[in-house]
């Protein structure tokens, strides 16, 4: 049976609306007015290398058997969907039609399924241990997330690589790592049946009779999705220097050792909020996987091109790290050189808090 989806963010949301796309299920992206009207006429087009193929093969949305079709955040008619994706870097969420769009969402009680890299407050609310901690200032609005209920949230780790090219037309991306996306389940088993479904349609998608990359696998550990939070802090997060950013590969590369202890450390805080060894990803293989990410990271380069505002896991992981009696002078490092940078931005734009 074909499901409804809404997801919310036309770039990085587009690689999850290709996949359902091909698996037959009904796809609306929230975007700009613009990127809408780009994507209505041109479908989308997702650049995606698969297994043992030398070059990148580009899926359109057009050939596809699920219809696509994208709406400015005041025409998403939220009665038609069975689920709603969050695709979207968490500071969008602040803009007015956005925002409105959100309390929608949450009086309906549809089930979300977060890919941003920065978890929702609800999905954190799931967890005991941070149940009770004030973690709102790594938030750029904290009170976006207000009225959802924690159990009605989940939370995929966005490990596969994705960027818009900058030369090309709002309507392409181009996969760089094509990872999966790894998800926690809901809290009620009626939106787990969908959520697997979807996993199971994804997983038998084939293109030419080969096997298409980037799945939804779903699992019943809420810490899963946790595993994300290492690579960022030893990665992506120290794309951003005092000076030009550098690529995740540099930022892994450059010192193995001292990335290795910062991950490591990172996994630790993880497991004291309960996960388990299972749910984390080793060091190495996350360090093979930089070898190959030649870019600076999406946070990088937002901040290189002037954003006053970007998600901070970064923050998130120092906050809790310091509640938990844990801290670590290297991602506290990493936050000061954030903070130092997003707040040269402040001035210079005469920027103020959403």
């Amino acid at each position: 049976m074909a499901r409804n989806i809404l997801i919310l963010g036309a770039s990085y949301g587009s690689l999850l609306a290709t996949k359902l796309l091909m698996a037959g299920h009904n796809v609306t992206l929230v975007c700009r007015r613009k990127t809408a009207e780009v994507i209505n006429r041109d479908g989308t087009e997702v650049r995606l290398k698969l297994r043992d193929e030398p070059a990148h093969r580009s899926i359109f949305s057009r050939d596809l058997p699920g219809k696509l079709d994208a709406r400015p955040p005041a025409d998403a008619d939220i009665s038609r969907y069975d689920l709603v994706g969050l695709a979207m870097q968490e500071p969008q969420y602040t803009n007015h039609t956005i925002r409105v769009l959100m309390i929608k969402v949450a009086a309906a009680k549809l089930p979300c399924l977060s890919i941003m890299n920065m978890p929702p407050l609800p999905y954190l609310k799931r967890i005991p241990a941070l149940a009770g901690m004030d973690l709102e200032e790594a938030y750029t609005n904290a009170q976006v997330w207000e009225r959802f209920e924690p159990g009605l949230m989940s939370l995929c780790s966005p490990d596969p690589q994705a960027f818009r090219p900058p030369d090309e037309a709002a309507n392409v991306l181009h996969v760089g790592l094509p990872t999966n996306f790894k998800a926690a389940a809901f809290a009620d088993d009626t939106h787990n049946v969908l959520l697997r479904e979807l996993e199971a349609d994804i997983d038998a998608v084939k293109l030419d009779g080969q096997d298409v990359p980037v799945k939804l696998k779903v699992f019943d550990s809420l810490f899963v999705p946790l595993a994300k939070w290492s690579m960022l802090l030893t990665g992506n997060y120290r794309c951003i220097t005092p000076q030009e950013p550098r690529s995740i590969r540099d930022a892994v590369h450059d010192d193995l050792k001292l990335s290795q202890s910062i991950y490591q450390h990172v996994d630790a805080v993880a497991r004291r909020l309960g996960a388990d060894a299972a749910d984390q990803v080793a060091f190495e293989k996350y360090a093979k996987a930089a070898e190959s990410l030649l870019k600076p990271s999406s946070a990088a380069r937002a901040v290189a091109a002037g954003a006053p505002f970007i998600e901070r896991v970064d923050l998130l992981v120092k906050l809790i790290a310091h509640e938990l009696g844990m801290p670590n002078a290297e991602i506290d490092r990493t936050v000061q050189v954030v903070d130092q940078k997003l707040n040269e931005r402040i001035v210079e734009g005469g920027s103020s808090a959403p």
